[in-house]
């Protein structure tokens, strides 16, 4: 599997940590912007958010909306991010089952870059389409967005060994759709 985990190397931004946060510990919006929304678009495109750009613009107004709140470390800010994205992806999914939307004749216009994250490889994003939401959601939360087990199931509501095992048979899968399997 360690092909398989290499290809997943977290997609952090090193710069900017320093800038994020002033003397008095308060965030800056437009720095966690800076470094957390390319993690959170892939996030949310690799969930198949229908307008990803749109969910990213409405996690973000609730960060700079309520950043003067929050306290804590880089790791807390991280996880209460990509808790507010989690939030927006459920909060589509059941607006989607509420009020199911008409099939078009046509697709929309695509206003955005293809679905594929500039910093992931587009046969690794293919291969986690192919896995269950959970498994997806997991790998991209642990691997994308770089966030330990504990948050991960913090976030989703698992307990952490519901998190390790979708974890595993994700990246199980992925290994054998990737060709990384001799079995």
């Amino acid at each position: 599997m360690s092909d398989t985990v290499a290809s997943l190397t977290p997609v952090r931004a090193r710069a900017g940590r320093a800038g994020m946060t002033s003397a008095e510990g308060v965030h800056n919006a437009a720095d966690v912007y800076r470094e957390l929304a390319p993690a959170v678009l892939a996030y949310l495109r690799s969930q198949h958010v229908d307008d990803s750009d749109d969910a990213l613009g409405e996690v973000f107004y609730g960060v700079a909306r309520d950043i003067h709140r929050f306290r804590g470390d880089h790791s807390a800010l991280r996880r209460w991010v990509f808790t507010i994205a989690h939030h927006r992806l459920v909060d589509q999914r059941r607006r989607r089952t509420r009020r199911p939307e008409e099939l078009r004749a046509e697709p929309p216009e695509q206003t955005s870059p293809p679905c594929t994250p500039a910093r992931l490889d587009p046969d690794l994003v293919e291969a986690l389409g192919a896995l269950t939401p959970d498994q997806r959601e997991v790998i991209t939360l642990r691997f994308v967005a770089d966030l330990p087990i504990r948050d991960v199931a913090r976030i989703t509501r698992r307990r952490i060994g519901a998190v390790k095992a979708l974890q595993y048979r994700g990246l199980d899968a992925l290994e054998r759709i990737l060709g990384g399997d001799s079995r």
